[in-house]
């Protein structure tokens, strides 16, 4: 039977939130955010490895105190300017411990709110599917564009729009095959899914929820907070 491994690329320095310190270091709810991240693939039964991917000269994570999350984490010295790169760098490191179509679920590190249902779901919605697939929420907002200016030059149909989030989850061969090749061929892919398309790949989109957010700007790391703490008091 394929195994589950897991993938966080936190080796950015979270620029657009303009904080002094990479934003996955933040506190949220008593911790950094990125210990939150981390904790809900550690906690998958699912999940045998979690692999977080830091840039090199990261001279934050010692600082913390990480060893109740387990001995499923491993922490990799290798990541690279772009997100494709650190992910290559994760699943480079765990070659030695996935086979070729053993599951790769690759998560943002600053998307703190993942639920255990919400894990549970992509793997049963993804399935046995070999183009994997990734959580996504149907655009509920009217889309509009913009030009230089800030003034509004279209209205876009919304229609079969959906916005991705993480984890997305492929087989490990096929997701490192393409996101070589998208590399290689200069495609700007931001996310997997978008190499496993680039190379012919139909992901599945499995029907997430908004509280699954992406910490990007400093109000989010409020809403972050008020989630998890909603959750606790369940």
């Amino acid at each position: 039977m394929s195994r589950y491994f897991a993938i966080v690329p936190a080796a950015g320095s979270g620029s657009r939130f303009g904080a002094e310190q990479p934003k996955q270091y933040l506190p949220l709810a008593g911790r950094p955010l990125i210990y939150h991240t981390l904790l809900a693939l550690c906690r998958s039964s699912h999940i045998e490895r979690v692999f977080v991917v830091l840039a090199p000269d990261d001279m934050h994570w010692r600082h913390h105190d990480w060893r109740d999350l387990g001995p499923k984490l491993e922490t990799v010295y290798n990541g690279g300017a772009t997100r494709a790169d650190s992910v290559i760098a994760g699943l480079q490191a765990a070659a030695t411990a996935a086979a070729d179509d053993d599951w790769v679920l690759v998560h943002d590190a600053a998307r703190p709110c993942l639920s255990q249902p919400m894990l549970d779901a992509l793997v049963a919605g993804v399935g046995a599917d070999g183009d994997g697939g990734l959580l996504a929420v149907p655009v509920a907002d009217t889309l509009k564009r913009a030009a230089a200016d800030d003034r509004v030059i279209a209205t876009e149909p919304r229609d079969g729009l959906w916005q991705a989030q993480t984890p997305q989850m492929f087989h490990y061969t096929p997701l490192l095959t393409a996101l070589l090749a998208a590399r290689d061929a200069g495609h700007g892919v931001t996310d997997e899914a978008g190499a496993i398309e680039a190379a012919g790949g139909r992901p599945k989109l499995v029907r997430c929820d908004p509280t699954n957010l992406k910490v990007t700007f400093p109000a989010d790391l409020a809403l972050a907070e008020l989630i998890l703490f909603a959750r606790r008091e369940r």
